[in-house]
């Protein structure tokens, strides 16, 4: 089932006069019918049901749009306007469930805030003020190619994000890269997946999670290292609870989690103390021969190093130094190697450390060892944050060439190049600066221009306030985004009004590799725009049609995708096309032309490494690891407490851009943002629960309320993300092998609020 045409230009609807809007006659007169072509016809659509042709009471599958388990969410279309949505039943993700942000997709879509028509301002200290689109892009156009002209192609960037669809994020590195001359561009996904990403490179020799979701009902033994599906990815957590083999339950986390409260073994250990926890399991194991040998010689290099770097790890060592018994440690580690079927889950308690990278590998490395790998219940498998963070990972064309090819690499270029239709000179021989360093780039006066697509890092980057401030020192800050009051589009220079999830269509990749349609059940407001849409004008605009030509529909995008990958450990040459997409309940990679041959439908649940096969070239993964470095900002007499940051509650998602906009969620969690503090801490300080105290670190101080809580050890307070106050604490300190910030762990102190 397709999707309809995108919003026709000739009669947008004005949110706030309600009357029709046309383009102005000199959009038509300068560009001529190939611009209005591009605006106004979005391109052909081979699928049966089209937002157009969608009668009364019908209904169709689409993907949910927040984090990246992917639940199918069936819509209720009634005159071509989704109505209503109720879970898939018979989508292999999520069963017939759905968490309440999945339930309330629809409703955020409606909010009195969605950016309508573009803003510009005209100069520093000026209002935003709406102008039409074909202002909107010739300013878009003109001040940025006026800063290329002074500053050098270079000085301008993009930071892009895990929101939007894969064919949306190739559009748009291939524009920026290929067309605009940027060199650099990072996503969002920095903030969550690089540490992943990185280590399965390293280990596996590509960026391949291993695993899908039957896993978590075949597996005897799950671990969850710094990961709290029960409310980041609740409806993985309700397949945790299908599992019929009365499984081990180990996780790892200083805090007790719902998660952990439900654990078998909760091992509360203290914060950044996980990879050498993960050290001394893995030397018990050793030590006492519970390893695959066979598997581990055939399959892997660099066990010798492992087994000796862990040797002066042991539980008695470890256990001081992490707050857990050598009995704990023990168990743990004899439960992992004893088990039939044992899988390893890790997320965000993991990735966004200054150690992430080399605690991931531990975590890898324990599986390999014990042979849980390729097998039902078994992997070591990183759980995903947004929606199409694997989709940013392969596609988004910023620290990788698109289908996760190599900007270094000559013969990649080439490849890319002649599949696309351009010269190979226009790819640039190097990739893009990471986030931080683009961050680090306007600081230092090498980034003037900034397009920031779907992310909002005014709340959400790592040291807020310095963030805030260095947007403020950009020439031209351009925001792409659905709603005009997010902290980074305030900040903007210009912005350009997006559709956003419901709104237009294309592909999301979730958790455990599975391609997923996204689809148009709704007409965005006023004279916003998919962001594909966004990226032909600009294409337009900047005067590189030619180079996007193919490029008239999603699909489309789609179809070179599937080229691209040809060959490749993510192959997906064997879908026919959105079509099968939509018949199978979405599509795991690989599936090339030759698994098409010998199955005539994929199968939903599919491993990688069933054949003991990895991706480097010797076909062996490789055991790495590193000695654990001390935590950058530790607590000290004026900063006495560790403050550790996450997910709040299964209502909340990232800076609340969307779930904030909602009745419904917002009655499930607290509006005012607060800190978690022991009991002892809190009768030390003074302060009773529900009072109101600061919180002070060395970037900044906030107030919030006391949530006086045993769940939080003494020394250690946490704070949910969402709210906007938070990253004015954190700390810019980064792993040095993925770039990807730290931002649970930071020395603050914490007062009684002075009335």
């Amino acid at each position: 089932m397709s999707l309809a045409k995108e919003n026709d230009l000739t009669k947008p609807v004005d949110a706030e006069v309600k009357r029709p809007v046309r383009l102005p006659q000199l959009l038509q007169a300068r560009t001529g019918k190939m611009t209005r072509q591009l605006l106004l016809e979005p391109g052909r659509h081979g699928l049966g049901m089209t937002h157009a042709s969608m009668k009364a009471d019908q209904t169709t599958t689409a993907t949910c749009g927040y984090c990246a388990t992917g639940c199918g969410l069936r819509l209720h279309v009634r005159d071509g306007q989704a109505v209503g949505l109720t879970p898939e039943t018979q989508y292999p993700v999520n069963l017939g469930m759905a968490c309440p942000k999945g339930w309330e997709a629809l409703e955020v879509l409606d909010a009195d805030d969605r950016a309508t028509s573009p803003l510009l301002r005209a100069g520093k200290g000026q209002p935003q003020e709406r102008v039409d689109w074909d202002t909107a892009l010739k300013t878009f156009v003109s001040r940025f190619k006026a800063i290329q002209e002074q500053h050098g192609d270079h000085s301008v960037a993009f930071l892009s994000t895990g929101q939007i669809p894969c064919e949306e994020m190739a559009y748009l590195g291939a524009l920026a890269k290929f067309g605009m001359g940027m060199l650099h561009g990072d996503g969002n996904t920095r903030q969550c997946m690089a540490t992943a990403v990185t280590a399965y490179k390293e280990s596996f020799g590509f960026d391949a999670p291993p695993y899908t979701y039957d896993d978590f009902e075949q597996s005897d033994c799950l671990v969850f290292v710094g990961s709290n599906p029960c409310i980041g990815h609740p409806i993985m957590w309700e397949r945790v609870l299908r599992n019929q083999n009365d499984p081990e339950i180990i996780v790892l986390d200083p805090r007790r989690t719902e998660t952990a409260m439900a654990a078998t073994q909760h091992l509360q250990l203290q914060p950044k103390s996980d990879l050498e926890v993960l050290y001394a399991i893995t030397q018990v194991i050793i030590e006492n021969g519970w390893i695959d040998r066979d598997f581990i010689e055939a399959h892997t290099n660099g066990f010798e190093a492992l087994a000796k770097h862990v040797q002066p790890y042991t539980p008695e060592q470890v256990a001081q130094r992490s707050g857990l018994s050598v009995h704990t440690l023990r168990r743990a580690a004899e439960s992992i190697a004893h088990a039939k079927a044992a899988s390893l889950w890790w997320t965000m308690g993991v990735n966004q450390s200054y150690q992430g990278t080399r605690t991931a590998q531990a975590i890898i490395n324990l599986a390999l060892i014990t042979g849980n790998i390729g097998r039902p219940g078994t992997g070591a498998n990183s759980i995903t944050g947004q929606c199409n963070a694997m989709g940013s990972r392969l596609w988004s064309n910023t620290t990788n060439l698109l289908g996760h090819h190599r900007f270094e690499s000559a013969e990649d270029r080439n490849r890319v190049a002649s599949i696309l239709g351009i010269d190979s000179q226009r790819i640039p021989d190097q990739p893009s600066w990471s986030y931080d360093r683009i961050i680090e780039g306007i600081k230092n006066d090498e980034i003037k221009g900034l397009w920031v697509i779907a992310t909002n890092p005014a709340h959400s980057w790592i040291d807020q306030d310095q963030c805030r401030e260095l947007l403020d020192q950009l020439d031209f800050l351009v925001v792409q985004d659905m709603y005009h009051s997010t902290e980074t589009a305030v900040q903007a220079d210009l912005v350009l009004p997006a559709a956003g999830w419901g709104e237009k269509e294309g592909t999301f990749i979730n958790s455990e590799r599975r391609y997923g349609l996204l689809k148009k059940v709704r007409k965005a407001p006023g004279e916003a725009l998919a962001d594909f849409q966004i990226f032909r004008a600009v294409a337009q605009y900047w005067g590189v049609p030619e180079m996007f030509e193919k490029w008239d529909a999603p699909e489309a995008v789609f179809q070179t995708m599937q080229e691209l990958s040809a060959g490749r450990p993510n192959d997906l040459t064997g879908i026919d096309g959105y079509r099968q997409l939509d018949q199978c309940g979405g599509i795991q990679w690989p599936w090339s032309r030759d698994d098409a041959k010998r199955h005539r439908t994929p199968e939903q649940q599919r491993r990688l490494f069933a054949d003991g096969k990895f991706l480097h070239q010797d076909g062996k993964a490789r055991l790495i690891v590193e000695r654990p470095s001390p935590m950058p900002e530790a607590p000290c007499e004026d900063y006495p407490f560790l403050l550790l940051s996450g997910r709040g509650t299964v209502s909340q998602w990232h800076t609340q851009t969307r779930t904030g906009k909602s009745l419904v969620l917002g009655k499930l969690y607290p509006q005012n943002p607060y800190v978690e503090i022991h009991p002892h801490d809190a009768k030390q300080i003074g302060i009773a629960n529900g009072d109101g105290v600061t919180v002070i670190s060395r970037r900044g101080k906030v107030d919030v309320l006391a949530m006086v809580t045993p769940t939080v050890q003494s020394g250690q307070v946490f704070m949910p993300m969402h709210y906007e106050v938070t990253n004015r604490l954190t700390l810019s300190h980064f792993d040095p092998h993925s770039r990807q910030p730290s931002f649970k762990d930071c020395a603050v102190a914490i007062v009684p609020r002075v009335s």
